[in-house]
């Protein structure tokens, strides 16, 4: 790894993040970000640090504490022809503007028979930090369930960089969810880190990508739980078990035949998501992959998920119910043994 490498991979994602947004800005002046102490501040996480002083109050904007009224803001800058970003604090806040997300920005492209387009990202940090039932959320299942939203979820710097370049130039409403444990951990030695490059790129909305190569069992999943599933590929590789990770990166679109052709071939399939278990990404990608291959297809399917509970306020009972390394090694082994 060279040594400029090792600078931008020192930056911190939050650093990564805010410039990706500046690098757009600057291609595009009707970028508009609006939020809750993303100004002056630099956003709760340090993710829009620096952007306000460069390109000014009026393309950065500090919201009081209203998100329906700045969310509806930001959906009429949209329909006038402007790219606004969105910042919604936590995920878990989105309930007091989704009356804008699910029945505005995602319906009114449909409603206007394709005359009118909704160029809107919606960003937000989601996840498990020991923040107890109403603060450490995914919720990415729940946006997904709604039709006309893009839903995207990255795990690490690289793609968190050149997603939001995609989502920004995106003609559609995008729901980004950045994970609060990777944001709050600057510096982080990430498992899998491709190069950053210093200029602006795209990563394809809806493409995944095969972090780890293997043959016994195929692992699909997304957002921080990437890293926590190469974790436990590597220990149970120690063991024989040759386990192939494939890193959705978004859950609207999704990249169901990445999955199906590693499935395919492994012939295990085990899903595993930090979001809730029932009605959620587990179910669906396991029967889309299911609809392409066959039952035929496959000797094993499984998957790990959060149980139907509130997250616990305990930070010993948060790791009980979320899918972590163990939980996912132990998976592995009772696949790989047939049971």
């Amino acid at each position: 790894m060279s040594d400029r490498r090792n600078d931008r991979m020192a930056m911190g994602l939050p650093a990564v993040i805010a410039e990706s947004i500046a690098l757009e800005m600057e291609r595009d002046d009707t970028i508009v970000c609006i939020g809750e102490d993303i100004g002056k501040a630099g956003g709760v996480f340090g993710a829009t640090a620096g952007l306000q002083e460069r390109f000014g109050a009026d393309r950065v904007l500090d919201a009081p504490i209203s998100e329906m009224a700045f969310t509806g803001m930001g959906v009429g800058l949209a329909q006038a022809g402007m790219r606004p970003l969105i910042e919604i604090m936590f995920v878990d806040f989105i309930g007091v503007c989704l009356e804008q997300v699910y029945n505005a920005a995602a319906k009114i492209h449909y409603m206007s028979g394709g005359r009118q387009r909704m160029p809107i990202v919606f960003k937000t940090a989601g996840g498990n930090i020991g923040s107890a039932a109403q603060h450490s959320q995914c919720l990415w299942g729940l946006f997904a369930h709604l039709p006309g939203l893009k839903v995207v979820a990255p795990c690490n710097p690289h793609d968190h960089k050149g997603l939001m370049a995609a989502a920004l130039r995106s003609d559609d409403p995008i729901v980004f969810i950045e994970h609060k444990a990777l944001l709050l951990q600057k510096g982080r030695d990430f498992r899998h880190h491709p190069d950053i490059p210093d200029r602006a790129y795209t990563i394809p909305l809806g493409e995944a990508a095969v972090v780890r190569q293997g043959s016994d069992v195929t692992l699909a999943t997304l957002s921080a739980t990437v890293e926590t599933a190469l974790e436990a590929a590597e220990i149970v590789a120690d063991e024989g078990i040759s386990v192939e990770v494939i890193d959705l990166r978004s859950v609207v679109p999704l990249d169901t035949p990445t999955v199906a052709r590693s499935a395919a071939r492994t012939g295990r399939l085990l899903v595993v998501d930090e979001d809730y278990l029932s009605y959620g990404l587990t179910a669906e990608l396991s029967m889309r992959v299911i609809e392409q291959i066959g039952l035929d297809g496959l000797r094993q399917i499984d998957r790990l998920a959060l149980p139907d509970v509130p997250i616990p306020a305990a930070l010993s009972l948060e790791q009980a119910v979320v899918p972590g390394t163990d939980a996912i090694t132990a998976k592995l082994r009772a696949m790989a043994q047939g049971n």
